[in-house]
């Protein structure tokens, strides 16, 4: 087992690399709580199972394990020539991940590369195509080294402006702010940008906790633990994704401001 418990995810070793001096202070019902909403027996055994699986091949195993089913609409507006931005708004938090690097990967044989929570690194077969980017330790100085690497890269990338996974606003679920950082570093290295927009949305349950966190000034991620449990939900479910035309990094002129031009992209994803 020894030999396994590199593929698994153990709560309790992430808890005293994440907050060594506060591990201990952590209460073990809390712990044993945490377990349960991730599904960690469960997950290990998949994982386990998965454990020769790698990349492109691992997210075609999570897509069965989900029994998720991809609609691909728009494949025909994928480039040919030339690395990439692909931009998507990120309803879901699991399926949306998985289902955008197999879809891209696949078809691009594997040349790709997420800009993801350094958190995921925890997952064997996912971190061949993750830069890790730890947004919220000691490590959140390496934020501008991490995405240059990934922007220098010889790989398509996959990311979600918005950092968080879509929130309900007024009655609509939909993402918060689109960072600026894809539009910045896409103009410097010369990549066009591909909208994506994935159908599909959490429960009730995730979009009230969010909101009861932001209106309680909880600075805490909280709804992110439930985000395994969200993908539990979503299992045995149908999804679209929508690929629109690439816009040429040439747009992004100083009409705009950075963040103007995010919000733009992120419209058109919308309309997508």
């Amino acid at each position: 087992m020894a030999e396994d418990s590199l593929f698994t995810i153990d709560i309790d070793k992430i808890l005293k690399e994440k907050a060594p001096k506060k591990y201990k202070y952590i209460p073990k019902f809390f712990i044993s709580y945490l377990k349960k909403i991730i599904h960690q027996d469960d997950l290990n055994i998949f994982l386990i199972e998965s454990k020769d699986k790698v990349g492109v091949e691992f997210l075609e195993a999570c897509l069965e394990f989900l029994d998720a089913n991809i609609i691909v609409k728009g494949e025909e507006n994928l480039p040919k020539d030339g690395l990439c931005t692909f931009v998507s708004n990120h309803p879901l938090g699991g399926q949306d991940g998985v289902a955008l690097g197999y879809v891209l990967g696949k078809h691009y044989k594997g040349r790709v590369k997420y800009l993801v929570n350094d958190l995921l690194m925890n997952l064997h077969g996912l971190a061949p195509l993750c830069i890790p980017i730890n947004k919220t330790g000691k490590q959140s100085k390496d934020f501008p080294r991490m995405v240059e690497a990934g922007f220098q890269s010889d790989n398509h990338l996959i990311m979600f402006p918005a950092g968080l996974c879509s929130r309900r606003q007024n009655g609509e679920i939909r993402d918060l702010e689109w960072k600026k950082t894809f539009i910045v570093k896409s103009i410097q290295t010369q990549r066009d940008v591909v909208p994506i927009h994935f159908g599909g949305c959490n429960s009730n349950f995730f979009y009230n906790l969010a909101n009861t966190c932001k209106t309680l000034g909880i600075k805490f991620n909280i709804a992110m633990l439930y985000l395994v449990n969200e993908m539990y939900k979503n299992k045995h479910k149908t999804f679209t994704v929508t690929i629109g035309k690439p816009i040429p990094w040439q747009t992004f002129d100083k009409s705009k401001t950075p963040a103007q031009w995010a919000e733009y992209v992120k419209d058109i994803v919308y309309k997508l």
